[in-house]
């Protein structure tokens, strides 16, 4: 039973590339830097529409932060793009000096996050961004799901006053959100309702939690499967509501265990409303060269991966 279609399969880089178009015509205080990877981000069409607005930096990503941190003095409102090993880990000290301390209005938009960057291999493939980005105070950490959720999150970042950091991939993956919706900063999506187990999903993994609620359907168990496309501020609202009704948890992520949306989750019910949690997300591991499917299956990144963690949850609600 497919509780969910859709038509079309993009990559959420193109998403966010759609909502820098949009903010190229409609917001003329956006501006944009780029460290060198102006296809890879997909800043064609904005740099066309406004290419007095667009600052390229070179392979230089330090600077492109001082930059961004300048030109937001200035009243403008910088997106610092690169691949996410550049923009997060690379320069983390400039970002918590110059951005998050004094709370500048810099984006920080980052493509090629996680194992789907695939063959570029463990150098590139940053599975600590997460966990760099929250750590921060005050700073905002979005993981939209699809094409049509990242252009709107873009769109959103962009309205947003303060610092945000807004992550999205390589591949191609479903586009099953709605086109030209409203994105909420901190409002978690419910997709599928259920009441044996809560999953909590974000960016890529929210599809493959949906084929995980389908599957699991087929057992007779009915999952829960919300969208959390903000890490922070977390939506501990609809977590609470959520689990409370299913009494068990499975959160699942493209990143870490440690420092990730799991985490988040996890200390959040610990204090306020303990309940058997498992996790899916890379356990404690650099990431390797491969085709992104394959890098997905072998790290437990999928559908079945959720669906096995979800009956382990299950019973340990039970026992």
């Amino acid at each position: 039973m497919a509780l969910f279609t859709y038509e079309t399969k993009k990559d959420t880089r193109s998403g966010f590339g759609a909502g820098m178009e949009y903010l190229s015509v409609n917001n003329p205080k956006v501006v944009a830097l780029c460290a060198d990877l102006i296809g890879s981000l997909k800043l064609e069409a904005f740099i066309k529409n406004s290419p007095e607005r667009f600052f390229q930096t070179g392979i230089a990503e330090a600077n492109m932060i001082g930059l961004a941190a300048g030109l937001s003095i200035g009243g403008y409102v910088p997106f610092a793009t690169t691949f996410a090993n550049f923009g997060t880990g690379r320069v983390y000290d400039q970002i918590r000096q110059s951005v998050a301390y004094s709370g500048k209005n810099v984006k920080i938009a980052c493509s090629h996050a996680g194992l789907t960057l695939g063959e570029d291999g463990a150098t590139h493939q940053i599975l600590e961004d997460i966990g760099l980005m929250k750590m921060l105070p005050g700073m905002v950490v979005i993981n939209p799901c699809d094409y049509n959720q990242t252009k709107a999150a873009t769109i959103a970042a962009a309205e947003y006053d303060g610092p945000v950091y807004l992550r999205f991939g390589r591949p191609v993956v479903p586009v099953f959100t709605p086109e030209n919706q409203k994105f909420e900063i901190g409002k978690a999506l419910h997709l599928i309702e259920g009441s044996d187990v809560s999953i909590f999903a974000t960016g890529h993994l929210v599809w493959e939690a949906i084929i995980a609620a389908e599957i699991l359907l087929e057992k007779g168990i009915h999952a829960e499967v919300i969208n959390i496309h903000t890490i922070k501020p977390l939506d501990t609202q609809a977590i609470h509501a959520s689990v409370a009704k299913t009494g068990c948890v499975v959160s699942a992520e493209e990143h870490q265990i440690n420092g990730g949306l799991g985490d988040s989750i996890a200390q959040y019910l610990a204090l306020n409303l303990p309940t058997p949690q498992e996790f899916v997300g890379v356990n404690d591991s650099f990431g390797e060269s491969g085709k992104p499917a394959d890098l997905m299956e072998k790290y437990g990144l999928n559908a079945q991966a959720i669906v096995d963690k979800a009956i382990k949850a299950i019973a340990r609600k039970k026992a």
